[in-house]
């Protein structure tokens, strides 16, 4: 079967912002090519991407990711047999036991949970609260739990975000996921500093007796940038976790919806700076995947007369070309969904469309590849 690798690549500037902070509240920030850069963590759009895909996909879809993993299954439970509600969380437990997953003793007036995030499918819970119903009828839950193989119903009907970003359970191997997805850390393709917005803030009853001063007074830090965005998905592995071809299409679609549109919230209510981006770029490999963050090791420089856009969109473009002239590595298919003129010089890499024309031309050449015509 044919490779079937799709990368994203997309330049999009950001205001004053604070997207994603460090554990002093600084933006972060990462050197490359010898100058510091705004960095925006891949964990940080891997997140938002997951949130967006609340917009597009069913929650059937989707999987949840938690410690209380015990009141999650309890839920399930109870709203299949009200009459187990009491025994619900003892039944989760013993569930979770026999998956694999050890969970911590509850305290009091709390119920028990497992000692690290622990990310499960609807239709898995669904599937394991089956189980636990059907146990809870016989004399021997334990038995009756090995017997039904409830680790394996851990194991199946993948959510489309655990196919995508991968599971781990550190404590049995067998029930992890391979991700099909991988983020880039998204960095400036110019060098920033960061700066300081000093505030304060009124008491407004204290303002309303004529006397003067500041009821808070502070520093926020924040940077502006263009940002080089990267993420690549791998179909073949990605139809491997969820098991059907027309799942897979979905997922792929999803996801590059969800990462092109996504942003990650830090300070959003202070800064306002949600943007789209300036130009995004859709390419379809055979072989491998391929950031193209090279194209900003030498970093860009504004002048009077060309902006940052206009030469991020030069340098993406004259990299992507090099790369295919001297390696051979020329996409299947491309696309490019651009703003303005400034991002011209893209439409040498692949047909220039609408986004959703993107996403649709893309889901056809995945179905296409996954169908063995291709």
């Amino acid at each position: 079967m044919n490779r079937t690798i799709v990368d994203i690549h997309i330049l999009q500037t950001v205001p004053p912002s604070n997207l994603n902070r460090d554990d002093t509240g600084s933006p972060k920030t990462a050197i490359y090519g010898g100058v510091r850069r705004a960095r925006v963590s891949s964990q940080a759009w891997k997140r938002a991407t997951r949130t967006d895909f609340e917009t597009d996909l069913d929650r059937q879809d989707l999987g949840v990711r938690t410690r209380r993993v015990i009141e999650l299954l309890a839920e399930e439970i109870t709203a299949l047999r009200p009459d187990l509600e009491a025994r619900a969380e003892d039944l989760a437990t013993d569930v979770f036991k026999a998956v694999g997953i050890p969970t911590k003793a509850p305290k009091k007036g709390e119920p028990g949970e497992a000692g690290y995030l622990v990310f499960l499918s609807r239709n898995q819970l669904e599937a394991l609260a089956r189980a636990a119903v059907e146990a809870a009828e016989t004399d021997d839950v334990a038995k009756a739990l090995k017997d039904a193989n409830v680790k394996a119903l851990a194991d199946r009907q993948h959510s489309v975000d655990i196919a995508l970003f991968g599971r781990m359970v550190a404590d049995d191997s067998n029930l992890n996921v391979d991700a099909a997805a991988q983020v880039a850390h998204a960095i400036s393709v110019h060098p920033v500093e960061t700066e300081f917005d000093y505030f304060t803030a009124v008491d407004d009853v204290v303002a309303s007796a004529d006397e003067s001063g500041a009821g808070m007074i502070g520093t926020v830090e924040f940077n502006s940038a263009t940002l080089y965005r990267h993420a690549t998905v791998d179909v073949n592995r990605l139809q491997d976790n969820l098991g059907e071809a027309t799942a897979t299409r979905r997922a792929v679609e999803a996801f590059v919806r969800s990462f092109v549109r996504s942003m990650p919230t830090g300070k959003q209510n202070s800064f306002a700076n949600r943007t789209l981006p300036e130009a995004v770029v859709v390419m379809v490999r055979d072989r491998q995947s391929i950031n193209l963050v090279g194209a900003f090791e030498d970093p860009v420089r504004e002048t009077e007369q060309v902006g940052r856009v206009k030469q991020a969109c030069d340098a993406l473009r004259d990299e992507a070309l090099e790369i295919q002239r001297a390696y051979g590595e020329k996409p299947v298919a491309s696309w490019i969904t651009r703003v303005g003129s400034d991002t011209a010089s893209l439409d040498d890499l692949g047909s220039n469309v609408a986004f959703d024309e993107l996403v649709s031309a893309l889901g056809d050449v995945v179905a296409t590849r996954l169908d063995g015509r291709a």
